[in-house]
């Protein structure tokens, strides 16, 4: 749903969609309304239930202002860690570089285990589904309705299928069951 922040974790203000800077009531605001647009009670779509478990986690360390400033501390941490090793010498290029390899998008380098076909394009640029599914499922739901997902579209569904977020029919329920024979 969002990209890591410099901690490693999922930036708890990109999964609330508001500034750092916001105050308190911005971040009820947001909080309330991403509720209602993917609370799993009110959508019939089942890979709400994880965006809006994100959710929940986001907002219950932003929605307490002294959780809201260790998490704000940590970041600030991160963001220096990150400017040393990119600016000093072995620290993976010359100051002003980014510090990962040209080939990984916005997310960061794949966590490992690949499995699955692997993304040339996009945020989890380098990453296999398999990688993607463990980590953000809700992309593969939203990258099987773009024009680049259609390659992978039986990939997606399998692992989907997997996480629990889509059913077998009763017919690819007995195929696996009986060994690829119906009865």
């Amino acid at each position: 749903m969002t990209d890591i922040d410099g901690t490693g974790e999922r930036d708890l203000y990109g999964v609330l969609q508001v500034d750092p800077d916001a105050d308190l009531h911005r971040i009820q605001a947001a909080y309330r309304a991403l509720a209602r647009r993917y609370h799993p009670d009110l959508t019939a779509d089942p890979a709400t239930a994880a965006v809006m478990a994100e959710l929940n986690a986001a907002y219950e360390v932003l929605g307490d202002l002294g959780r809201r400033a260790q998490y704000d501390q940590a970041r600030r941490e991160a963001a220096e860690a990150r400017a040393k090793t990119s600016a000093t010498p072995g620290g993976n290029g010359e100051a002003g570089q980014r510090s990962e390899p040209r080939w990984t998008g916005a997310a960061g380098r794949p966590p490992g285990h690949p499995s699955g076909s692997v993304l040339p394009f996009g945020r989890y640029k380098g990453w296999s589904l398999g990688e993607i599914a463990r980590m953000e499922p809700y992309y593969l739901v939203w990258l099987e309705d773009k024009r680049e997902g259609r390659p992978y579209l039986g990939e997606i569904d399998i692992w989907l299928k997997r996480l629990g977020y889509r059913r077998e029919t009763s017919e690819e329920s007995s195929r696996r069951r009986f060994g690829g024979r119906t009865r």
